[in-house]
Protein backbone atom coordinates (compact mmCIF):
# COMPACT_ATOMS: atom_id res chain seq x y z
CA UNK A 1 0.00 0.00 0.00
CA UNK A 2 2.95 2.22 0.66
CA UNK A 3 4.53 1.65 -2.42
CA UNK A 4 1.15 2.48 -4.24
CA UNK A 5 1.40 5.61 -3.22
CA UNK A 6 4.44 6.77 -3.66
CA UNK A 7 7.14 5.66 -0.94
CA UNK A 8 10.59 4.90 -2.04
CA UNK A 9 11.29 3.29 1.15
CA UNK A 10 9.69 0.71 3.30
CA UNK A 11 10.59 0.73 7.15
CA UNK A 12 10.66 -3.32 9.09
CA UNK A 13 10.85 -2.50 12.60
CA UNK A 14 12.81 -5.19 14.37
CA UNK A 15 12.82 -6.16 18.15
CA UNK A 16 12.57 -2.59 20.08
CA UNK A 17 12.04 -2.19 23.51
CA UNK A 18 8.84 0.39 22.74
CA UNK A 19 6.77 1.99 19.89
CA UNK A 20 4.59 0.12 17.15
CA UNK A 21 5.36 -1.48 13.91
CA UNK A 22 7.38 -4.74 15.42
CA UNK A 23 7.82 -7.83 13.61
CA UNK A 24 9.40 -10.61 13.64
CA UNK A 25 12.63 -11.14 11.48
CA UNK A 26 11.37 -13.64 9.08
CA UNK A 27 8.44 -11.41 8.08
CA UNK A 28 10.78 -8.93 7.26
CA UNK A 29 12.77 -11.10 5.15
CA UNK A 30 9.73 -12.30 3.18
CA UNK A 31 8.72 -8.23 2.67
CA UNK A 32 12.26 -7.23 1.99
CA UNK A 33 12.17 -10.05 -1.26
CA UNK A 34 8.72 -8.75 -2.41
CA UNK A 35 9.68 -4.78 -2.27
CA UNK A 36 10.54 -3.46 -5.67
CA UNK A 37 14.36 -2.71 -6.70
CA UNK A 38 13.75 0.81 -6.95
CA UNK A 39 12.11 0.79 -3.42
CA UNK A 40 14.80 0.49 -0.37
CA UNK A 41 14.05 -1.63 2.57
CA UNK A 42 15.30 -0.21 5.75
CA UNK A 43 15.76 -2.67 8.35
CA UNK A 44 15.35 -0.77 12.29
CA UNK A 45 17.49 -2.40 14.71
CA UNK A 46 17.87 -1.51 18.41
CA UNK A 47 21.32 -3.51 18.57
CA UNK A 48 24.34 -1.75 20.04
CA UNK A 49 27.15 -4.29 18.67
CA UNK A 50 28.10 -4.58 14.89
CA UNK A 51 28.53 -8.32 14.97
CA UNK A 52 24.43 -8.74 15.46
CA UNK A 53 23.64 -5.83 13.09
CA UNK A 54 25.50 -8.04 10.57
CA UNK A 55 23.86 -11.19 11.28
CA UNK A 56 20.18 -9.70 11.27
CA UNK A 57 21.07 -8.01 7.61
CA UNK A 58 22.09 -11.34 6.54
CA UNK A 59 19.18 -13.27 7.74
CA UNK A 60 16.33 -10.59 6.64
CA UNK A 61 18.61 -9.59 3.13
CA UNK A 62 17.57 -5.54 3.42
CA UNK A 63 19.31 -2.85 1.40
CA UNK A 64 20.25 -0.14 4.00
CA UNK A 65 20.14 -0.73 8.03
CA UNK A 66 18.44 2.30 10.09
CA UNK A 67 20.36 2.04 13.46
CA UNK A 68 18.24 3.53 15.92
CA UNK A 69 20.75 3.60 18.89
CA UNK A 70 24.70 4.31 19.87
CA UNK A 71 26.70 1.97 18.40
CA UNK A 72 28.35 0.64 21.20
CA UNK A 73 30.53 -2.36 20.16
CA UNK A 74 32.20 -2.26 16.90
CA UNK A 75 32.64 0.17 14.21
CA UNK A 76 30.91 1.52 11.27
CA UNK A 77 33.46 0.65 9.48
CA UNK A 78 33.18 -2.90 10.78
CA UNK A 79 29.66 -2.68 9.44
CA UNK A 80 31.13 -1.66 6.02
CA UNK A 81 34.01 -4.29 5.44
CA UNK A 82 30.94 -6.65 6.39
CA UNK A 83 28.19 -5.48 4.09
CA UNK A 84 29.69 -3.58 1.52
CA UNK A 85 26.71 -2.07 -1.18
CA UNK A 86 24.59 -1.97 2.38
CA UNK A 87 23.27 1.37 2.99
CA UNK A 88 23.82 2.78 6.72
CA UNK A 89 21.51 5.29 8.49
CA UNK A 90 22.59 6.71 11.61
CA UNK A 91 18.90 7.86 13.51
CA UNK A 92 19.92 11.01 16.03
CA UNK A 93 17.03 11.80 18.77
CA UNK A 94 17.04 15.87 18.46
CA UNK A 95 16.64 16.30 22.72
CA UNK A 96 18.63 19.62 22.38
CA UNK A 97 21.00 21.53 20.72
CA UNK A 98 23.68 18.45 22.04
CA UNK A 99 22.57 16.43 19.45
CA UNK A 100 23.73 18.84 16.85
CA UNK A 101 27.05 17.77 17.57
CA UNK A 102 26.07 14.03 17.76
CA UNK A 103 25.12 14.53 14.36
CA UNK A 104 28.34 16.27 13.08
CA UNK A 105 30.49 13.56 14.33
CA UNK A 106 28.73 10.54 13.08
CA UNK A 107 27.44 12.07 9.37
CA UNK A 108 31.54 11.48 7.89
CA UNK A 109 30.82 7.34 9.10
CA UNK A 110 27.08 6.44 7.29
CA UNK A 111 25.40 7.34 4.42
CA UNK A 112 22.60 9.12 5.82
CA UNK A 113 21.36 9.97 9.08
CA UNK A 114 17.56 10.30 10.51
CA UNK A 115 16.29 13.13 12.73
CA UNK A 116 13.88 11.51 15.46
CA UNK A 117 11.92 12.41 18.18
CA UNK A 118 12.97 9.49 20.95
CA UNK A 119 14.78 9.35 24.27
CA UNK A 120 17.22 6.61 24.74
CA UNK A 121 18.40 8.02 27.96
CA UNK A 122 14.26 6.66 29.42
CA UNK A 123 14.69 3.64 31.62
CA UNK A 124 12.51 2.21 28.48
CA UNK A 125 14.17 3.36 25.65
CA UNK A 126 12.02 5.37 23.02
CA UNK A 127 13.71 4.35 20.12
CA UNK A 128 11.05 5.97 17.46
CA UNK A 129 6.76 5.71 16.64
CA UNK A 130 6.65 7.87 19.59
CA UNK A 131 4.23 10.27 17.42
CA UNK A 132 5.64 13.26 18.46
CA UNK A 133 7.29 16.44 16.64
CA UNK A 134 10.97 17.85 18.27
CA UNK A 135 12.37 21.35 18.14
CA UNK A 136 12.74 21.29 14.04
CA UNK A 137 15.17 24.55 14.24
CA UNK A 138 17.68 21.74 15.45
CA UNK A 139 16.91 19.45 12.96
CA UNK A 140 17.27 22.32 10.69
CA UNK A 141 20.76 23.01 12.38
CA UNK A 142 22.01 19.68 11.63
CA UNK A 143 20.73 19.73 7.80
CA UNK A 144 22.59 22.73 7.21
CA UNK A 145 26.04 21.48 9.00
CA UNK A 146 26.03 18.20 7.32
CA UNK A 147 27.01 17.21 3.86
CA UNK A 148 24.92 13.71 3.93
CA UNK A 149 21.13 12.88 3.26
CA UNK A 150 19.18 13.96 6.27
CA UNK A 151 15.37 12.40 6.87
CA UNK A 152 13.10 13.80 9.01
CA UNK A 153 10.60 11.67 11.55
CA UNK A 154 8.87 12.56 14.57
CA UNK A 155 4.96 13.11 14.72
CA UNK A 156 4.88 13.72 11.04
CA UNK A 157 0.95 13.81 10.38
CA UNK A 158 -0.55 15.17 7.31
CA UNK A 159 -1.88 18.30 8.64
CA UNK A 160 1.85 19.82 9.74
CA UNK A 161 4.05 17.59 6.86
CA UNK A 162 4.31 20.36 4.91
CA UNK A 163 5.31 22.85 7.20
CA UNK A 164 7.96 20.14 8.54
CA UNK A 165 9.65 20.51 5.30
CA UNK A 166 9.53 24.06 4.93
CA UNK A 167 11.47 24.55 8.62
CA UNK A 168 14.28 21.68 7.49
CA UNK A 169 14.24 21.19 4.31
CA UNK A 170 15.22 17.16 4.56
CA UNK A 171 15.78 14.87 1.45
CA UNK A 172 13.35 12.51 2.63
CA UNK A 173 10.69 12.24 5.29
CA UNK A 174 9.65 9.14 7.59
CA UNK A 175 6.15 8.50 8.89
CA UNK A 176 5.23 5.39 11.05
CA UNK A 177 2.27 6.26 14.05
CA UNK A 178 1.01 10.08 11.64
CA UNK A 179 -0.74 7.54 9.26
CA UNK A 180 -2.32 4.50 11.47
CA UNK A 181 -5.21 4.32 13.47
CA UNK A 182 -5.32 1.37 15.58
CA UNK A 183 -1.86 0.87 15.47
CA UNK A 184 -2.40 -0.37 11.58
CA UNK A 185 -1.62 1.60 8.45
CA UNK A 186 -4.86 3.68 7.40
CA UNK A 187 -5.10 3.80 3.80
CA UNK A 188 -7.00 7.57 4.26
CA UNK A 189 -3.77 9.06 6.06
CA UNK A 190 -1.40 7.95 3.72
CA UNK A 191 -3.26 9.30 0.82
CA UNK A 192 -3.80 12.39 2.55
CA UNK A 193 0.19 12.59 3.46
CA UNK A 194 1.20 12.28 -0.27
CA UNK A 195 -1.27 14.44 -1.06
CA UNK A 196 0.14 16.98 1.34
CA UNK A 197 3.98 16.36 0.03
CA UNK A 198 2.82 16.46 -3.30
CA UNK A 199 0.76 20.26 -2.85
CA UNK A 200 4.08 21.17 -1.17
CA UNK A 201 6.61 19.75 -3.84
CA UNK A 202 4.81 20.42 -6.75
CA UNK A 203 7.16 17.53 -8.26
CA UNK A 204 4.37 13.98 -7.85
CA UNK A 205 3.11 12.90 -10.87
Amino acid sequence: MAISYGASAVGLVSDMPSGPGVIPEKLIADIARLIPPAVSSFLLTSKQDAKSIIEQQERTKVNTIQIVDRLLKGTYKDLRNALPGIALVQVIHVTGEESVHDAVSMAPYVDGLLLDSGNPLLPVKELGGTGRTHNWGISRKIRERVSIPIFLAGGLTPDNIQEAISQVGPFGVDVCSGVRTNGKLDENKLSQFFSAICKHSLGCY
